[in-house]
């Protein structure tokens, strides 16, 4: 009989147990992992660097990264937010480093160095980890009052019970069976898909620009702000994955099939931009379209912009009419894409969708339903845009998670 059995090897799973058996060194932990290799997301994530968090250290600015799960990980954030998790890597041998964007990496540039440290610390405080081992049924016991977790080889019995499984529909099924509820689930951090369009020979190209999303279907207003990159199948970057993370349930509603509204400029109003070409006209008549161009792009996508509008880049300045100048400025600020479905982005596979937050005690992150069964990272229904708050969730999860454990064994 173990006092903590863990189901599943990942972020989530991986720092509870180091959490709770830092606290209490005497508890018996086991972790159970259903691949031949434990912390797979870790691994890959981040382009294999490991996002481990974003760097907004005020839970107020930290929850505005998570479209489903916000309002509950703010008083969570409290106790344990980005600072708290590099103070603990930091404190544990592995040194981070926050770039610009506000992301942050081990300085190794290397998942290794947290995959190193979670193991070696579950290791050190005789956490057992069981590989290769499926969970196939999960259900509490009366007499005595206790988990039963059976797997693919073995039945293990333990006092408390943490799901740290990620998105996965079997363990999901079991949940319900419990008695909990579950919100379907639907891809989020996702591409767009656009074929045929004016920018389908830019790929590799990338812009800041501000995204919106119009359908007839959708009533609240789908926006992003930040850079867009140019695929060989459509759109990526920052700010389409934003856009897919706040409107994933939306858009998994319309089939993924949908108006992309492009604002190349987002800096100028129509009339500003309006008023720099004319400008431009006058000061720079004899220039070629083609090369003095009024806002700072690659040159590729420049001439591809004036190409959908029917300028010529070898066209001066002074050759263009109003009525040339003030197509150029509405397509800039409103350029439209078709969207025809959806790409996965990278390995970073979420999902918006899992157990029920009202039937979640966001104090300690168990089960309303169930006594001595915990939850932590994305089996619930919370996710967040890229940027390292996906992580930030099974940290703080995990956290949560491993505090209350240790209060009650």
């Amino acid at each position: 009989m173990y006092d903590c059995i863990i189901i599943g090897g990942g972020a989530a799973g991986f720092f509870t147990a180091v959490q709770l058996a830092e606290q209490r060194p005497e508890a018996s932990i086991l972790i159970l992992e259903k691949s031949k290799e434990v912390l797979a997301k870790v691994k890959v994530s981040g382009g294999g660097r490991c996002n481990v968090t974003h760097a907004a250290f005020d839970p107020r600015d930290m929850v505005l990264g998570y479209p489903r799960g916000r309002k509950e990980l703010r008083g969570p954030f409290h106790s344990f937010c980005s600072d708290d998790t590099m103070g603990f890597f930091e404190e544990n041998g592995v040194p981070l480093k926050i770039e610009d964007d506000g992301r942050v990496f081990p300085e190794s540039d290397s998942s290794q160095s947290i995959i190193d440290c979670l193991t070696g610390l579950a290791h050190n405080h005789g956490v057992t980890v069981m590989r290769q081992q499926v969970v196939v049924d999960l259900f509490w016991e009366e007499n005595p009052a206790s988990w039963s977790v059976i797997t693919n080889s073995k039945t293990f019995g333990a006092k408390n019970v943490v799901v740290a499984t990620g998105a996965s529909p079997k363990v999901w099924k079991m949940i319900q069976c419990l008695g909990h509820s579950i919100v379907p689930p639907v891809p989020s951090l996702f591409t767009f898909n656009c074929k045929g369009s004016w920018v389908s020979e830019l790929p590799g190209i990338s812009h800041g620009v501000h995204l919106k999303i119009k359908h007839k279907a959708i009533s609240e207003s789908l926006e992003a702000e930040g850079p867009l990159l140019i695929t060989h199948w459509g759109f990526s970057g920052p700010a389409v994955l934003k856009l897919s993370a706040w409107g994933a349930r939306h858009l998994a509603g319309i089939d993924y099939q949908f108006n992309l509204f492009v604002d190349w400029v987002p800096e100028f109003s129509l009339a500003q931009l309006e008023e720099q070409l004319f400008v431009l006209r006058k000061k720079s008549p004899k220039k070629s379209v083609g090369k003095q161009m009024p806002i700072t792009t690659p040159k590729r996508l420049w001439l591809a912009m004036l190409g959908a509008v029917e300028i010529d880049g070898a066209q001066t300045w002074g050759e263009l009419s109003n009525k040339a100048l003030r197509a150029l400025a509405n397509h800039l600020k409103e350029s439209t894409f078709h969207i025809q479905g959806k790409s996965t982005f990278k390995e970073e596979f979420v999902t918006a969708g899992g157990v029920a937050l009202k039937e979640i005690d966001f104090k300690t992150f168990s089960s309303k339903r169930c006594p001595g069964l915990y939850f932590a990272g994305e089996v619930l229904d919370i996710d967040a845009i890229t940027g390292g708050y996906n992580f930030q969730n099974a940290w703080t999860g995990g956290y949560m998670v491993a505090q209350a454990l240790a209060k009650d064994l």
